[in-house]
């Protein structure tokens, strides 16, 4: 973890809210001049604070109109089986994130896809049939309450 400053957490928070400002204008909402507020972002891309720009894509625009999360149990907790499902989980594109888990389930997947025979052909004809794979479990997104990727940087006390 680096140490971040007030300046630099102003500057985290309007890239958290416009990832296309150009340095002038970060620079006025930080309150700094361009040159410090130039050398403080690179820093802070250096770091990996700031991991990378992207554009925010419409699921729904682009007619992905189902969001599931499936919950995967192993066959095997061994580190081969583990490394096997981690390559198919790298290798396909609808699932968007995948994270191990404690409880019941080994790992939970959030999957976007065009509709239900999407969710269909994925559970049955990819997952499932897989070695590494003894149960899997899906439920359907009925409504989206909150998306976010913005981190609380009011939690981090300026150092």
């Amino acid at each position: 973890m680096i140490s971040v400053d007030a300046f630099d957490l102003k500057i985290l928070g309007a890239l958290q809210d416009d990832g296309r400002l150009t340095n002038q204008e970060l620079a006025e909402l930080a309150g700094l001049s361009a040159s410090q507020c130039s050398r403080r972002r690179m820093r802070l891309e250096e770091e990996k604070v700031i991991a990378g720009y992207h554009a925010d894509l419409s699921s729904e625009a682009l007619g992905f109109g189902v969001v599931a999360f499936i919950q995967v149990t192993l066959a095997t907790h061994s580190p081969d089986n583990s490394k096997r499902f981690r390559t198919l989980v790298n290798r396909i594109d609808e699932i968007q994130e995948a994270y191990s888990l404690t409880g019941d389930a080994d790992y939970v997947l959030k999957a976007v896809l065009r509709d239900l025979k999407g969710l269909s052909n994925l559970v049955n004809d990819v997952l499932m049939p897989h070695q590494s794979v003894a149960h899997v479990r899906s439920s359907i997104v009925l409504d989206r309450l909150k998306e976010s990727s913005r981190l609380p940087l009011k939690e981090i006390t300026p150092g």
